[in-house]
């Protein structure tokens, strides 16, 4: 089978990003969300995403254009009916994810497949909930999508053979480069990255230093382009507190509990870039 038309379910940071690399790729993309609203400033991200790349001689305007005229926008999980592929982006949570891939499930055609960009979730659980197990799988991108190379690959535990090969040759069509990475609890990325910002929260939380002497360490000493306490802030504390909650659920062993800093940072509504306050806080 051949993509030729993609649906990504979800419009934020990591559907739009997906949208636009897929498109850039030459896919018919659906990007959907609940709401117009959402759709609309997913499109909007890619433009100007897009915008960037021209003023930077990347790309010439009329591929912009050319990019931006395979996007379509969707608000009705309907609109699934004829696609090859689906990247389900919507936020980190099981409940959520099951109640979507079941509907898709009914909706989609039956040679589909369908990919959840899932950072920490069982695959196989979300294929169990499905009459297609062999035809889910995991394809987790990393963030800001259009500049990062890597995509997690992870088979569940009926994913089959062909489809992986599918999903292997779709990453690389989009220019990114796929890992094979098996079902486990957070993959091999968030098993190994959360675990170190948790302990970096918990050296805020010891007194051991302040964030910025933290984060000027893991840059300077161990060459990180970024701190792991504005890592965090960037990627969400609720995401990070979610993504530990998952690995120390999964695994039951104490070195993935979350430290009680980042659950009260949580709780306080402070999480990081997106609500203006975090570890660090932004104007």
């Amino acid at each position: 089978m051949k993509v030729q038309k993609l649906l990504v379910v979800g419009s934020g940071q990591m559907g739009s990003g997906i949208a636009q690399v897929a498109a850039q790729a030459g896919l018919q993309v659906l990007l959907h969300d609940i709401k117009q609203e959402f759709v609309e400033r997913g499109l909007q991200t890619i433009a100007r995403n897009l915008t960037r790349s021209v003023e930077k001689n990347r790309i010439t305007e009329d591929d912009k254009q050319t990019i931006l005229s395979r996007i379509s926008p969707s608000t009705d999980l309907a609109d699934a009916n004829d696609v090859d592929f689906i990247v389900e982006a919507v936020t980190e949570n099981m409940q959520i994810k099951t109640d979507i891939f079941r509907q898709l499930d009914e909706i989609c055609p039956p040679h589909a497949v369908l990919a959840s960009n899932t950072s920490s979730l069982p695959i196989t659980e979300l294929a169990a909930v499905t009459r297609r197990p062999e035809k889910i799988i995991g394809m987790h991108f990393m963030n800001p999508v259009p500049v990062m190379k890597l995509v997690e690959i992870i088979r569940g535990l009926q994913t089959a053979d062909e489809v992986y090969q599918l999903v292997e040759d779709l990453a690389r069509q989009m220019g990114k480069v796929p890992v094979s990475v098996n079902d486990f609890p957070g993959f091999v990325s968030n098993r190994v990255l959360m675990p170190m910002i948790n302990e970096a929260i918990y050296c805020v939380y010891e007194g051991v230093a302040a964030p910025e002497a933290i984060d000027e360490v893991m840059k300077l000493g161990m060459n990180h382009p970024m701190g792991p306490l504005a890592l965090a802030d960037f990627i969400g504390l609720d995401t990070c507190l979610y993504i530990m909650e998952v690995l120390y659920e999964g695994f039951g062993d104490s070195k993935y509990r979350p430290c009680p800093l980042l659950r009260k940072y949580v709780k306080a509504g402070w999480l990081g870039k997106k609500s203006g306050r975090g570890f660090y806080v932004y104007t």
